[in-house]
């Protein structure tokens, strides 16, 4: 019986550093679970993904994000106005509330990879630097999902901002007829 506990006990303590892995956290500030899904052949930029949440007094915003898996790193965010959704770089920052958060999802806020340096591979790991205004630089790393994963809560179809953003994105050889970066895309594909 001590062995089986004890194997409980190491396959919990295993599971529970699993599940700790992809969080970050800088004074206030906690990055949770950053993800990229992995690139097509000839794709030449990539989406990341991941929510920060801000457990101080003060309001604080992301500034910047650098990383050398990119020739360039930007914040976007994709917009639906009158059924209409547009992808567009963030100017200022993102602002993270005080006690509050900010998600960034497919059809949202997300980190734009632009010129990859490489293909992001299934099971990878793409090394950044977030800057906030007041709490300052955190290292993190972005774990490359599948092509096809589904963030948790997303629906069965990316919506139409998301699915422009993927031709933005480069090539996707058989998914023609998707709409370019700035380019309206209907919404609710």
């Amino acid at each position: 019986m001590p062995f089986s506990r004890l194997a409980i006990a190491a396959v919990a303590l295993a599971l529970y550093g699993t599940a700790q892995a992809h969080d970050y956290k800088i004074r206030d500030i906690e990055i949770e679970d950053p993800w990229v899904r992995a690139t097509a052949p000839g794709q030449t930029a990539g989406g990341g993904y991941m929510e920060i949440e801000n457990d101080g007094a003060t309001d604080d915003q992301l500034i910047g994000i650098k990383s050398d898996a990119a020739g360039s790193v930007s914040l976007h965010q994709t917009v639906t106005s009158n059924g209409v959704s547009t992808m567009r770089e963030v100017d200022g920052g993102v602002t993270v509330p005080a006690k509050g958060e900010v998600k960034f999802t497919p059809g949202g806020y997300h980190v734009m990879f632009e010129k990859l340096k490489a293909p992001f591979k299934e099971g990878m790991e793409i090394p950044a630097t977030l800057t906030f205004r007041h709490a300052g630089e955190v290292q993190v790393k972005f774990e490359v999902k599948p092509l096809t994963y589904k963030a948790p809560g997303a629906g069965a179809n990316m919506q139409g901002g998301d699915m422009g953003h993927m031709h933005h994105m480069g090539n996707m050889g058989s998914m023609g007829g998707m709409q370019g970066q700035g380019t309206p895309a209907p919404a609710g594909r």
